[in-house]
């Protein structure tokens, strides 16, 4: 197998830190590299030397077996290297031809002049979106108009626009639909089987066994190791990735359930939460599983008061509330940790203090001046009781991990001692070692009494951590399954079948239309 790519002692220090110490890596013609490690290992700092972002300060970088020197991204992409970051690089106010050939767009001259030749760039992106079988995209139409998942092909086909030899995909499932993720898997296959070499990183570790070949792994910035994918286990690389055994990534604690704390009876609200009835007991943990589209967030944004309900009845410890508002929610005792927690959950600009507080301020307020003293011993107790890595209450939470970023979420709502958490995708865009963690957090939580209602697309996060699962579907609750009794087969069937009804049972046909 051709060697491609090679990265030989790869250095590199920025102040006060050391985010790369001797690292190695290699990628051969036509493999599916995985890239692993926990946030903070290094991985970001290594693809950004690869790209030409960054330039090493101690190392050699050899493509097809010659050393190369990246000054800038365009000297990387001259030699055939692509990025797709996460946060995808594309102008929406321009067509996807315009995209596709941004910066090396087919020209035609007119006399003296040199013009952009509209035919030729129309075309020959039509020919490579075909070369992907992706025919449904209109090279016309302005991108800011497409989906996430058809932004992704056009940054696909951006790269193979430049006849990339190495192409860098930094974790391209995570915010896409179950659709748009066996479409992207498709097009993976496609470009390994003509030659192109795939660098992916993913925390989702079912991703890399599905697609990948090899596997590296970095941590503390340093290389610990290269396995083969068929010769590995989850357990091994998570061991690698984090520096110890991970014994239980779902570490469920044996709790007493006590009487119903939220009871949802009937709820409407069009055109995603539809005639919905259920409830969360104390110190239980209620899995909410569907596919995307099915109405989970909707329904939690429904109880929380995001959209207030068109009817029905949303009971709390045996009286019928009226949530109409977020803050509704709040002073009854709803809390509700969202899905996007960069734009939903927190300001990342603001320090952990500052978030840790958001959810109480008029309880630590007076005439409209905060008590600093109040907000910073809440603070210091939110990082001594969730175990969030800082140096002090005064770090701005946009320099966290994820998982550490999702902890201060959570202890935001803590703060205001709800009744009932509603916890959507807890550990979505976090590493392995941190989702460990916080399944810890959610179970304590649970054993104090805590009502919870978890959502999450990971079906292993769902079957780990519930005490009961409800799958979604259309808006409606289609099946209810105890711990005991659930499986990925039958929650999947539940998930996607045309006609299901509660308990796992098959309703006559049309009744949960």
């Amino acid at each position: 197998m051709t060697t491609t790519l090679e990265l030989t002692n790869i250095s590199k220090q920025f102040p006060g830190v050391k985010a790369l110490d001797d690292v190695h890596f290699e990628m051969n013609a036509g493999e599916v590299h995985a890239l692993l490690g926990e946030n903070g290992a290094g991985k970001s700092t290594l693809i950004k030397i690869i790209s030409g972002v960054h330039k090493p300060d101690r190392g050699t970088i050899r493509m097809s077996g010659q050393p190369v020197q990246f000054n800038n991204p365009r000297e990387a992409q001259a030699k055939g290297i692509a990025t797709i970051y996460q946060e995808l690089s594309l102008y929406p106010e321009l067509t996807v031809a315009e995209n596709i050939f941004m910066g090396h767009a087919p020209r035609r001259k007119i006399g003296p002049l040199s013009i952009m030749d509209w035919r030729t760039a129309f075309e020959r992106a039509r020919e490579l979106l075909a070369s992907l079988n992706i025919y449904d995209l209109d090279v016309r139409r302005k991108v800011g108009s497409l989906t996430v998942g058809n932004r992704q092909r056009v940054e696909i086909a951006k790269a193979l626009s430049i006849n990339a030899q190495v192409l860098i995909m930094d974790e391209p499932t995570a915010a896409l639909t179950e659709a748009d993720v066996l479409r992207l898997f498709e097009i993976v296959r496609l470009l390994k089987q003509r030659g192109v070499g795939i660098i992916y990183i993913s925390h989702r570790l079912q991703e890399v066994f599905e697609l990948a070949d090899r596997a590296t792994v970095l941590r503390d910035g340093q290389y610990v190791g290269t396995k083969l994918v068929k010769d590995t286990s989850e357990d091994e690389l998570i061991s690698m990735m984090v520096g110890r055994t991970i014994d239980n990534l779902f570490p469920k604690l044996d709790t007493t359930i006590g009487n119903p704390v939220l009871e949802v009876r009937n709820l409407w609200n069009k055109p995603l939460c539809r005639d919905v009835s259920f409830q969360v007991r104390a110190g239980e943990i209620v899995g909410l599983a569907g596919l995307v589209g099915s109405g989970r967030s909707e329904l939690a944004q429904t109880i929380f008061g995001f959209t207030p309900a068109q009817s029905g009845e949303i009971i709390l410890n045996g009286k019928p509330i009226r949530v109409r508002t977020p803050g509704d929610a709040i002073r009854l005792g709803i809390a509700y940790v969202p899905e996007d927690r960069g734009t939903q959950g927190l300001v990342k600009q603001m320090n952990i203090r500052e978030n840790a507080s958001l959810a109480v301020l008029r309880s630590i307020s007076r005439a409209s001046f905060i008590k600093r003293a109040e907000e910073r011993n809440l603070a210091k107790r939110a990082i001594e009781q969730l175990s969030i890595r800082a140096y002090s209450t005064e770090q701005v939470v946009n320099k966290l991990s994820g998982g550490n970023q999702q902890k201060v979420v959570v202890s935001k709502w803590l703060a205001s001692k709800p009744k009932v958490l509603i916890m959507d995708e807890p550990t979505r865009g976090v590493d392995v070692g941190a989702k460990a963690e916080i399944h810890r957090l959610i179970s304590e939580l649970a054993s104090q009494g805590l009502a919870i209602l978890m959502i999450s697309s990971e079906l292993p996060e769902v079957l780990g951590m519930s005490d009961r699962i409800l799958v979604m579907r259309e808006g409606r609750v289609v099946a209810e399954f105890d711990r005991k009794d659930a499986n990925q087969q039958n929650v999947v069937s539940a998930m996607i079948r045309e006609s299901s009804a509660p308990n796992g049972t098959t309703a006559p046909e049309g009744v949960l239309q």
